[in-house]
């Protein structure tokens, strides 16, 4: 018999997963950005990498009058869903979680 999850338990799972690949992904980009040789082509994928330069506002650069004055401020409300563990279950997860990948440790270079 399978179990639904709750929709807060599929959030804190699919946001563990997330971060996951992130830092996966962080390791691979380091790795692509520091070889000393060029990284070859895949059978899927071609790497390219490119620098561009972009101007941006730094408000810090601004006078303080102005970063002070409220002609120039306005409030943004922003709603945000965090996930908390349930007391009760926080030192006894859920079997199988959270699910264990092996990472193949491939040569980059």
């Amino acid at each position: 018999m399978m179990h639904r999850l709750s929709l807060a338990d599929d959030l804190a799972e699919v946001r563990s997963e997330i971060a996951r690949l992130k830092r996966r992904e962080a390791q691979l980009r380091e790795a692509i950005l520091t070889s000393p040789t060029p990284i070859p082509q895949g059978r899927w994928t071609r790497i390219e990498v490119a620098q561009t330069c972009v101007r941006v506002l730094d408000p810090a650069l601004l006078p303080l009058e102005i970063r002070q004055d409220c002609r120039f401020l306005r409030d943004r409300i922003t709603q945000s869903v965090r996930c908390l563990p349930v007391q009760s279950l926080a030192s006894n997860p859920r079997p199988g979680w959270p699910i264990q990948r092996a990472t193949a440790q491939a040569s980059l270079h």
